[in-house]
């Protein structure tokens, strides 16, 4: 079976304080953001004085029913949708994250990856602490406890300033929500209210489901603490420049969301316009590769003048629990998502526009579909520059050897996909499609200078014990 070359997010994260059916609210705001996460979901719910958990692996829809979503209890609920990168996918690593300790329950929803987790673990443990799960989010929780006694305001501030990477956080207590987000900034986090409820989210998107209404984005290195007394904003770290990770607009975030001060959509429609700037091809219709290619190729379109069509359909009623087919049948996983409209193809010059390459592989068999269908020639361009560096902040390749574009030049990857041509938007042209400064975003991935220090590398699984 051919690996899915698609990346994947760590999570999804929502919260809400202060409305009577808080548990509920979140669920809807979890199934805005099951773009961001689909191992597991999970809900965390209080009326001030008991806490009620709620967790299973698979999607939102399978996870929680009725009668779940009325034992959740209480007028504040934080969620959560998680793909793993650290910590395997196992029910003991989804979140939120719950645990009592002296009177107090913690919960806490985390999208990023800590780059200090095996130091900061072991250090711990050294001091007699114990774990229970591989995930790196926990290591906020244990740092918490450990210096609880100061203070919760002080015991979230000491615990934020030991880790270091990216984070997104939704944290609760017993009549408490927090929202945090790391001084850089790599992932999104917004603040919305509805009436008098107040909302925390990773993308507006899910705000707009439950019709919130946005107020601004949690600042980097900002820590909201929403209570009885109302918003209290801290920002207790020294500033940084900020890094935010420009494959949310590439890729992640959901089209109709605003993240960074941006509208995701636009900004993937001036990347397909910039891409028709930098490159003539002689071709004669324009296609996406659905859905992630669909708002760069209609920019493209705009741009040059070139008739858009939607030469492969999608199978929207494809589950996660598709039955895989046979090592003999290893092309049908490809085709039952994505099926080619052999009359437009057939004879025609075809240019596929698709968001990035990753590790080829899926790219690969599409073409192939495509060369099937009868297509005279096969073009593709890729809205982004090639993934050259592995993520450490919440992405899904970690490591070199996941990337094609690593370990292989634009015409060998052209060759081994089976293509005409290739071409990759440049650098220069994607942060002028975002209509951003260079310094405000981490472009590691394609140029290797990560915002912080990488002095130890943690993959999905490099936490769990051999034995």
């Amino acid at each position: 079976m051919i690996m899915n070359s698609r990346p994947k997010e760590y999570c999804g994260i929502f919260g809400v304080y202060g409305h009577e059916d808080a548990a509920k609210l979140a669920y809807f705001g979890l199934y805005a953001l099951q773009h961001r996460g689909q191992e597991s979901a999970g809900i965390v719910s209080s009326d001030g004085r008991e806490v009620t958990q709620h967790l299973g692996m698979g999607l939102v829809s399978e996870v929680f029913d009725e009668p779940i979503l009325d034992s959740l209890k209480g007028h504040i609920a934080i969620g959560h949708v998680r793909y793993s990168t650290t910590g395997s996918s196992l029910l003991k690593n989804a979140q939120p994250f719950l645990v009592q300790h002296g009177g107090l329950n913690l919960a806490i929803g985390h999208n990023g990856n800590l780059v200090n987790t095996r130091s900061l673990r072991a250090r711990l443990e050294d001091e007699g602490h114990i774990f229970q799960s591989t995930m790196d989010s926990e290591i906020i929780i244990q740092l918490m406890a450990k210096y609880i006694r100061e203070g919760f305001e002080s015991a979230l501030i000491k615990a934020l300033g030991e880790v270091k990477g990216a984070y997104s956080l939704v944290i609760m207590t017993q009549n408490k929500l927090v929202g945090a987000r790391d001084p850089y900034g790599f992932r999104p986090l917004c603040l919305g209210s509805l009436n008098d409820s107040f909302v925390i989210a990773s993308e507006t998107c899910a705000l707009d489901l439950i019709e919130a209404q946005y107020i601004r984005d949690v600042e980097p290195g900002e820590i909201i603490i929403i209570d009885d007394n109302g918003i209290n904003s801290l920002k207790p770290f020294p500033k940084v420049r900020t890094a935010f990770c420009i494959f949310e607009y590439i890729y992640f975030a959901r089209p109709d969301s605003n993240i960074f001060g941006n509208n995701v959509y636009m900004i993937r429609k001036g990347q397909g316009r910039q891409l028709a700037r930098e490159y003539s091809v002689s071709a004669d219709l324009i296609m996406p590769f659905p859905d992630s290619g669909n708002c760069a190729a209609l920019g493209f379109a705009e741009e040059s003048k070139i008739l858009f069509e939607m030469g492969l359909i999608r199978n929207h009623y494809v589950g996660r629990t598709f039955i895989q087919p046979s090592q003999s049948m290893r092309e049908f996983g490809v085709r039952v998502k994505l099926n080619p409209v052999k009359h437009l193809l057939q004879g025609k010059r075809i240019l596929f526009i698709e968001d990035s390459i990753i590790r080829g592989t899926t790219t690969r068999s599409r073409i192939k579909s495509i060369r099937e269908a009868g297509a005279k020639e096969v073009h593709l361009l890729v809205s982004c520059p090639p993934h050259r560096f592995p993520c450490f902040y919440g992405i899904d390749f970690s490591t070199k050897g996941e990337l094609i574009a690593a370990q292989n030049s634009v015409e060998e990857i052209r060759d081994y996909i089976g293509l005409d041509s290739l071409g990759y938007l440049s650098l220069e042209g994607l942060l002028k499609a975002t209509r951003m400064k260079k310094e405000g975003f981490c472009l590691a991935c394609f140029d290797g200078n990560y915002p912080t220090e990488i002095t130890e590398t943690v993959s999905k699984y490099s936490l769990e014990r051999s034995d």
